[in-house]
């Protein structure tokens, strides 16, 4: 077995720990690898990067905005779900990528909020 098949089996075993699927036709594939998250874990973990990183730079979303953000992914999902529309790996990147943001500001006000509720006890 080569470096190369040992860090892909060890990339593959840690997607699966974060609870992805790895299902090879929902995910892409690099170099004749697949990568370990599938294109909507993917873009969830892509959103999530982006939304610490605009958080870091001052950018505050209201939850007007944040809640559509996340709304997106699941909607995809359940039109898939119902087979209305068959989803596709771009869609799912964007649309998990969308929610990953939206996530990461709940993230961020529910930690906010624990804090102030702890400041004034």
């Amino acid at each position: 077995m080569t470096k190369k098949e040992k860090i892909w089996i060890k990339s593959m075993e840690f997607g699966h720990i974060l609870g992805c699927h790895q299902m090879e036709s929902r995910s892409f594939s690099f170099f004749g690898y697949q990568f370990p998250l599938c294109a909507r874990c993917t873009g969830v973990l892509l959103g999530e990067i982006l939304g610490i990183v605009s958080i870091c730079f001052g950018i505050r979303l209201k939850w007007y905005i944040i809640i559509p953000l996340i709304a997106i992914m699941g909607i995809d999902w359940f039109i898939q779900y119902l087979q209305i529309q068959s989803s596709n790996n771009i869609r799912r990147l964007i649309t998990g990528t969308l929610c990953g943001v939206g996530l990461t500001y709940c993230y961020f006000y529910g930690i906010v909020f624990v804090i102030k509720l702890i400041a004034k006890i």
